[in-house]
């Protein structure tokens, strides 16, 4: 059985290890390099109410996780979050990234966000198939912005603004 809940201290081991396998062997992310749970601490106590992480836990174990972040440091852009969503790769097409999608996204709506914004590198098409099912939509490219295993890599923007 699945369940997805928001994510406690106790879950940043299993976070970053999913974090690191997107990171050697995707473009899902632009980070190069694993990072170390002392690491990710930061980024962890950088989360709360108003920019939350929930987890997918099944048997047991974490096997995905989403987040919304802050977008800019910026007080104009307060009601503005990022998402983050991963899924170990053995358990992906299973539902589960749809499940942590929605449930971060309802995270934000009780936070008062008024819009959430997604950057999924070009050629992730299950991803963008995704969020468009969320109530995403495409407002941009970012043409070759990224770079990692060697080939340069485009970004597209999506958005989802809370009715």
């Amino acid at each position: 059985m699945l369940t997805v809940r928001r994510a406690t201290g106790r879950d940043l081991a299993s976070i970053t290890d999913i974090y690191n396998e997107a990171i050697v062997k995707t473009v899902a992310t632009f980070d190069t390099e694993p990072k170390t749970v002392v690491e990710q601490e930061a980024w962890f106590a950088n989360h709360g109410s108003k920019y939350p992480i929930v987890v997918a836990e099944s048997e047991g174990g974490i096997v995905g996780w989403a987040s919304l972040s802050r977008w800019s440091d910026r007080c104009a852009y307060s009601g503005t979050a990022e998402i983050s969503l991963y899924v170990r790769e053995n358990c992906q097409r299973k539902g589960i990234g749809k499940r942590l999608i929605e449930a971060i996204l309802e995270e934000g709506r009780k936070a008062g966000l008024h819009t959430v914004v997604a950057r999924i590198v070009a050629g992730n098409d299950i991803s963008v198939r995704l969020h468009e099912s969320t109530g995403f939509h495409h407002i941009g490219v970012m043409r070759e912005v990224g770079r990692k295993f060697g080939k340069v890599l485009d970004v597209y923007l999506m958005q989802k603004i809370y009715d």
